[in-house]
C-alpha cells in the first residue's frame, strides 16, 4: 500500500462520516488479507536469506536464491510450466532417510530446511513443491500431497498430485520418477490417501474417493505449518 505524504494529506478534503467509516473498514479487511496471506508464505528477504547464508554458509544461501528467483521467473507462466520446472528444480536436491538425515524416525520439513541442508525424504520433496507452486499461485484446491505405497520398493512413498479440474486423472510429481506423468501411468504407486492446507482424502488411482475431514487431522503437517508460519529453522 501506497503511503501518502503528510502535505497531501494536509490538503485532501475531509471525507464524510460514512465514507470515512468505509474507508476504515477497507483498510481492516486489507490488512487481515495480507496478514492471512503472508503467514505462510515462503518468500524471503535478501537479508534473511543473506542472515541463512551466514550461519549455514554459501553453498546453502546460493540454493535459497536460486529458489527466491523462481518466484519472479516463473510467475507469468502457465500452470503446467510451473510444475515442470519446480519439479525439476526440487529433485536436484538429494535424497536422504529420516533417521540419517535428521536423526529422526519421520521428520517433515519446511522448505527452507530442505534447501539450507541440501537433502530429506519423500514428504520433503512433496511439501516444498506444494508450497512453492502454491507461492506461485496454483491453487491449492488444485493440489494434494498424497500418501502413497511405492509397489516396487515396497515402502510407504509420498508424491505431489495435480489435478487441472476436480474431476481429472492428476499428475504426479515425484522424486523416485522424476517424468511427470498422470496417476493412470503410475501402477507403481497405490494410493492411499491425500490432503492439502484444506481437507482430507482417500484417495485410489489419484482420485479423492472421500473426503474424511480437514488435514488438521494430520498432526506432523500440523506441525509443519506452525513452523513454516514462525520461520522456524530447526537445524544445528
Amino acid at each position: 500500500m501506497n503511503s501518502l505524504s503528510h502535505n497531501k494529506l494536509s490538503f485532501q478534503k475531509a471525507p464524510s462520516s460514512g465514507s470515512s467509516t468505509l474507508l476504515s473498514l477497507l483498510f481492516v479487511l486489507s490488512c487481515m488479507i495480507f496478514v492471512t496471506v503472508a503467514a505462510d508464505s515462503v518468500r524471503l528477504s535478501k537479508a534473511e536469506i543473506a542472515k541463512l547464508g551466514q550461519k549455514y554458509g554459501p553453498a546453502a544461501q546460493l540454493r535459497l536464491e536460486k529458489w527466491q528467483e523462481l518466484f519472479v521467473k516463473l510467475a507469468p507462466l502457465d500452470e503446467k510450466s510451473k510444475l515442470e520446472e519446480v519439479n525439476n528444480f526440487f529433485n536436484q536436491v538429494r535424497f536422504v532417510d529420516d533417521i540419517i538425515h535428521w536423526k529422526k524416525k519421520d521428520y517433515w520439513a519446511t522448505p527452507v530446511e530442505f534447501l539450507i541442508s541440501n537433502g530429506g525424504d519423500c514428504e520433503d520433496f512433496s511439501i516444498a513443491k506444494y508450497y512453492t507452486l502454491k507461492e506461485l499461485g496454483v491453487p491449492v484446491k488444485k493440489m494434494n500431497i498424497a500418501y502413497v505405497k511405492a509397489l516396487s520398493f515396497n515402502q510407504a512413498h509420498m508424491v505431489l498430485t495435480y489435478y487441472s479440474n476436480p474431476k481429472s486423472v492428476p499428475l504426479v510429481l515425484d522424486n523416485i520418477n522424476k517424468q511427470i506423468l498422470p496417476a493412470s501411468k503410475r501402477p507403481d504407486l497405490a494410493h492411499v490417501y491425500s490432503f492439502n492446507g484444506d481437507n482430507l482424502w482417500l484417495s485410489k488411482m489419484g482420485r479423492r474417493t472421500t473426503l474424511v475431514g480437514t488435514s488438521d487431522r494430520l498432526k506432523p503437517w500440523v506441525r509443519l505449518q506452525s513452523r513454516i508460519e514462525n520461520n522456524e529453522v530447526n537445524l544445528k
